[in-house]
């Protein structure tokens, strides 16, 4: 009786259910962790921090030389001034040739802002044309704008003076502006034509059947999804911008409408010495919104730059 049960004990035992049933009450079996040696991960610190030290000392060489006093540079190139002052500071607020800091400061901020609007606006608007809509000539017209990009600018810097001296345009904002408005920035529309060619034409189609025209896609459909792209464009053209010393040395005469990197030229030139303290100072202090700018939207910019090539 007793072997009975024990063989029917058995049998049950070995009864498929009765496996997937301990199958699947058994524990999984622990996963191995792939851990790094603590040594490796001291290295790879002290490597990085030596970079962004390497990296980083221009610029905090640059913070400390605005408080040293002229006579120190070519004497101490060292890091720490020897007898600090903030003179520097004093001279670059109170302007030059007549003309106060912030004034410079205004004029590089228009510049900048209305370049990044035109450039944004304009370049969109081609980059929808080339992207989503066919049309003749579309392939010679594109590969034009692309061949522009090889085209060195001292090429057309004596034209383009000459048509805007004769718009009677030379000592405003306008030569430096309006080409910005017409879409002129191939590298923009070239970067633009590249994210709107990844997304899928159903959407175009889908907002046709509903009634819309390209004004409506265009701004309710392509704009949010190429936003990384736009954000991209802003941060380029603005540091352009702002950066930009040829195209207002051509076409700004009065000091009333210089921006800053023109300023900055005014601290060599006014006497036969330089003020390399001021000229640090003002250097410094013209550093300070391209650096913000750039921290606060870095995070637009690698996503604008991680998302190129990606399909839609």
């Amino acid at each position: 009786m007793s072997t009975s049960n024990t063989a029917t004990t058995s049998g049950a035992a070995s009864t498929p259910v009765f496996a997937a049933q301990q199958t699947m009450v058994a524990p999984p079996a622990p996963r191995r962790r792939v851990t790094r040696k603590t040594w490796q991960t001291v290295v790879w610190l002290v490597v990085l921090l030596a970079l962004t030290a390497v990296v980083l000392y221009p610029l905090v060489w640059l913070l400390f030389s605005t408080f040293k006093p002229n006579a120190e540079f070519g004497q101490n190139p060292g890091l720490i001034p020897q007898s600090p002052t903030i003179d520097n500071y004093i001279k670059v607020l109170e302007g030059i040739a007549g003309v106060p800091m912030w004034r410079f400061y205004a004029n590089s901020l228009l510049i900048a802002v209305a370049s990044v609007i035109g450039t944004v606006v304009s370049s969109s608007l081609a980059a929808y044309a080339f992207a989503r809509i066919q049309f003749k000539g579309l392939g010679v017209l594109f590969a034009a704008m692309i061949g522009t990009l090889l085209l060195p600018f001292h090429v057309v810097i004596i034209p383009q003076y000459i048509i805007f001296n004769r718009l009677d345009m030379v000592d405003t904002f306008w030569p430096l502006l309006l080409p910005k408005f017409l879409a002129t920035e191939a590298f923009f529309v070239f970067l633009l034509v590249q994210f709107m060619r990844q997304m899928p034409r159903d959407m175009d189609e889908a907002a046709r059947i509903d009634g819309a025209g390209h004004v409506r896609i265009f701004w309710s459909i392509i704009l949010p999804l190429v936003k990384p792209a736009l954000i991209t464009c802003s941060i380029f053209a603005f540091i352009w911008s702002w950066n930009d010393f040829l195209g207002p040395l051509l076409y700004l005469t009065s000091p009333d409408n210089y921006p800053l990197p023109i300023a900055l030229r005014l601290y060599n030139d006014q006497t036969s010495s330089s003020d390399y303290g001021a000229t640090v100072t003002a250097s410094f202090i013209a550093l300070v919104p391209v650096l913000l700018f750039f921290l606060v939207f870095q995070r637009f910019l690698v996503d604008g730059v991680a998302t190129q090539g990606l399909k839609g």
